[in-house]
């Protein structure tokens, strides 16, 4: 398949904003990117161009971000984490595209509801930390969610939250744990087909727009109210998932 103006239009801008949420804002709202791209192209070919670009930007935000980690709270998300990789891996190998639009829209509009439910105290985090049992099924569930959708933030929000870390220390080990989980991801989509030349050609030209995007996040995790920017990706998230659930229905 070859990409065209359009799909570059919307492309650009997607991948811009998943390096700002990269960068500075915990990562959870970077798979915005992935929810509008499979508005314009088979989701499959969504998840294979998003995969590199995300863990490029992982490396780019390991560095400031160094050794700033709760290590603990991340091993917990990773080594939870495969299980539900492998759990995407036997569903993306019957699901057709439909199957998975609808549950990237799925996904879009329930991390929307919790995100406000959460923020208007609807759901509250417990106020003492969750066990370790805990954090690995909650990488459980960060992985399956991630490997469908490169949605794994919520799960990984409700054990890392609990942990009372701050916000430095919440990015950081995010950014550790998401690096880490990505990597892992990469072994089965390569060996599932969904990384093709088509969307290589298409990460080189994206890359540079999502590194920018991760300095601006970057810098934005200190200087930029949380409030605007989660305002701006809700609304995207809200509209593109209940796009892909009608198309996937329909």
């Amino acid at each position: 398949m070859e990409f065209d103006f359009t799909f570059y239009a919307v492309a650009i801008p997607a991948a811009f904003i998943a390096g700002v949420a990269k960068g500075g804002f915990g990562g959870g709202a970077a798979f915005v990117a992935t929810a509008i791209l499979a508005l314009v192209i088979p989701p499959a070919l969504a998840l294979g161009i998003m995969l590199p670009l995300l863990m490029v930007v992982d490396l780019a935000t390991l560095r400031p971000f160094w050794k700033q980690w709760d290590l603990d709270a991340a091993k917990a998300l990773i080594i939870g984490g495969l299980p539900g990789i492998l759990l995407g891996t036997a569903l993306y190998q019957i699901a057709n595209a439909d199957v998975l639009r609808v549950l990237i829209g799925v996904i879009s509009v329930l991390f929307v509801v919790f995100q406000v439910a959460r923020g208007r105290d609807w759901i509250r985090v417990s106020e003492r930390p969750l066990s370790k049992r805990v954090g690995l099924f909650a990488g459980m569930v960060t992985g399956f969610t991630s490997f469908v959708s490169h949605a794994g933030g919520p799960p990984a929000a409700m054990y890392l939250l609990s942990k009372g870390l701050g916000k430095t220390t919440y990015q950081a080990t995010a950014v550790l744990a998401f690096w880490a989980i990505n990597a892992m991801k990469a072994v089965p989509y390569a060996f599932l087909g969904v990384f093709t030349w088509e969307t290589f050609k298409a990460d080189l030209i994206m890359v540079a727009p999502a590194l920018i995007g991760c300095a601006v996040g970057v810098y934005a995790h200190r200087a930029m109210p949380e409030r605007l920017f989660f305002l701006v990706t809700y609304v995207l998230l809200l509209g593109a998932g209940f796009k892909l659930i009608f198309d996937g229905l329909t």
